[in-house]
């Protein structure tokens, strides 16, 4: 599932091949009926929130996707082709100069910019690691609302702050040396806040290349990440994966370098 990192990066990149250019052809998934025809309708923001991207119209709609574990956007140039099959377009967004195509996403909506803050998935959402008005002191008094739940859990919590995935949680949790099946009422404040800190940095580092505030960086190799049965670079010990979580995903952790 693609990581706020990643919503991020897609919302500059539609943002600046969108925003200020009308909509000429909005050609949509047979599924979404009369939703999401924005043809006529002029682009005025793009943006991400957690894992959730909003595209902003004049009229006051948005269109909200999520990508999920098979969602992704892609731009072309007005007639190239396609590199993923047409009939997995659930909409394309047609201007002068570009084609947005949003392929295979779960959840495609139109919604109403006033209506936002009573969205049942977008009025949940804890604080966004990535924006520049991040609540740390909110978000670790979120995590600490699951007190019984391991830490890399509660990191994965939306409720307690979003953006974070699978990738920033098990390489956070490793650079920290802190064993993730902890409970989070194990950890003090200074920890969480730590914790935090340490995933906004990567996140934000990995951002960077695509308009970030740090140029020049980018998405570090990965410690323990997908890397179950190969060594580990800090001990030589053997990183192991475990199924963690509702729903569960793999966490990658060396059981040698995280025993705090």
């Amino acid at each position: 599932m693609p990581e706020g990192d990643t919503l991020l990066v897609t919302a500059r990149v539609l943002a600046r091949a969108l925003t200020g250019s009308p909509v000429i052809e909005s050609v949509r998934d047979a599924r979404l009926g009369g939703a999401c025809d924005f043809a006529g309708r002029t682009v005025v923001g793009v943006e991400a929130r957690g894992k959730n991207l909003l595209v902003h119209f004049d009229d006051g709609r948005v269109l909200r996707t999520h990508l999920m574990m098979t969602g992704s956007w892609h731009l072309y140039r007005p007639g190239e082709r396609f590199r993923l099959p047409a009939h997995r377009a659930r909409l394309v967004l047609k201007t002068a100069d570009w084609w947005a195509v949003c392929f295979a996403a779960p959840v495609v909506e139109e919604l109403r910019a006033v209506d936002l803050h009573r969205h049942p998935q977008l009025a949940t959402l804890g604080p966004d690691i990535l924006t520049d008005a991040f609540d740390a002191v909110q978000a670790r008094e979120n995590l600490k609302a699951f007190p019984d739940e391991p830490l890399g859990v509660a990191l994965m919590r939306q409720r307690a702050v979003a953006g974070i995935g699978n990738i920033w949680r098990c390489e956070t949790l490793f650079l920290l040396g802190l064993d993730p099946f902890r409970p989070v009422r194990e950890r003090d404040d200074a920890v969480l806040d730590e914790t935090l800190a340490t995933a906004r940095r990567l996140m934000q580092d990995s951002a960077a290349p695509y308009g970030g505030s740090r140029p020049g960086l980018g998405r570090p190799r990965m410690n323990v990440h997908d890397r179950a049965g190969q060594l580990c670079f800090r001990c030589g010990g053997t990183i192991s994966a475990r199924s963690l979580g509702d729903p569960p995903r793999s966490l990658f952790h060396c059981p040698s370098c995280q025993m705090n």
